[in-house]
């Protein structure tokens, strides 16, 4: 389950989504981690700080997975970042995972005053945040940990708080980028993410991180690959043309572009997914106040795919 939060919705609309979500079952519950609202709409009652939020989570859900897909290397340093994620993985009895990205979205740094620096600096970034925080979560108790780089040091941390995962919450790295990404997949990554993308275009992806896991000496096999779609069910036509229009999408476009339809089209084009290489599929819902629908994949979808 997979929410866009910045969209519109406050902590106790992604709490009734989470819940539904922990009670049919799904695997985990994901937010996006963004500052500014998307597209012609009001964003009210505005943006919701992710790990705030996964923190509440982390203590008002019992047994869902909690992340971020993904946080933008942007907002926050990898240190404290370290410090938060490992805080909440204790709060959730070891149930976080951290997704973790360039940042892109230009617009909402520059409305609440975040440095947007040029892409290559960010992805250099990446990589030194990357670095640090596995490098600080897989510290031994009584050791400390150094780090040099172009953008960031640190100097004898004690490198604590640990997660209670070990040994580390497991590492996302998502993208479409056909050089850097799927380095840093292999080189940090415990999953990747392709978003928003067709199966030609996530078979491709996942090529080129086996390439890369094969060229640093690690098995691609320890690579968890998945993909992110956009989700629209319905248990009739006129029921999904209706979840369709609440959204803002077209039926016919949905259908080419997500996992849009009946139950059987939605499962036998996971299938499709499934063959290409993804083993985990993120259902983004668009639609925070539809239970129902939660309900609807649950009971008609997720049997299937479960067979897969």
């Amino acid at each position: 389950m997979f929410t866009e939060p910045q969209q519109g919705a406050s902590y106790e609309q992604l709490l009734r989504v989470a819940r539904a979500a922990e009670r049919c079952g799904f695997g985990a519950f994901f937010r996006s981690d963004h500052y500014l609202k998307m597209g012609d709409v009001s964003g009210l009652p505005g943006p919701t700080d992710a790990w705030t939020t996964l923190a509440g989570l982390a203590r008002d859900t019992v047994s869902i997975r909690l992340g971020t897909l993904l946080s933008a290397g942007t907002f926050r340093h990898p240190g404290p970042l370290a410090i938060t994620v490992a805080q909440v993985d204790a709060m959730s009895e070891g149930r976080v995972e951290l997704g973790l990205g360039a940042g892109w979205y230009r617009e909402e740094h520059e409305a609440y005053g975040i440095p947007f620096p040029s892409i290559t600096e960010r992805f250099e970034r990446l990589e030194e945040q990357l670095a640090i925080i596995t490098g600080l979560w897989q510290t031994k108790p009584g050791s400390s940990f150094d780090f040099s780089g172009r953008h960031y040091s640190l100097a004898a941390s004690p490198a604590l708080p640990k997660p209670l995962q070990s040994p580390r919450p497991p590492v996302i790295v998502g993208g479409g980028g056909r050089v850097r990404t799927p380095r840093l997949a292999a080189r940090f990554a415990d999953e990747y993410n392709v978003p928003f993308a067709s199966t030609e275009e996530c078979s491709r992806q996942y090529d080129l991180v086996d390439a890369a896991c094969e060229e640093l000496g690690r098995d691609p096999g320890s690579i968890t690959r998945s993909v992110a779609l956009v989700v629209c069910c319905g248990a009739g036509e006129d029921e999904m043309a209706r979840r369709a229009s609440r959204i803002g999408r077209e039926p016919g476009e949905l259908r080419e572009n997500g996992l849009a339809g009946s139950p059987q089209e939605v499962v036998d084009k996971l299938g499709s997914y499934r063959a290409a290489g993804a083993v985990r599929v993120y259902l983004q819902v668009l639609d925070l106040d539809d239970l129902d629908h939660l309900e609807l994949i649950a009971n008609e979808v997720m049997p299937a795919v479960s067979s897969f």
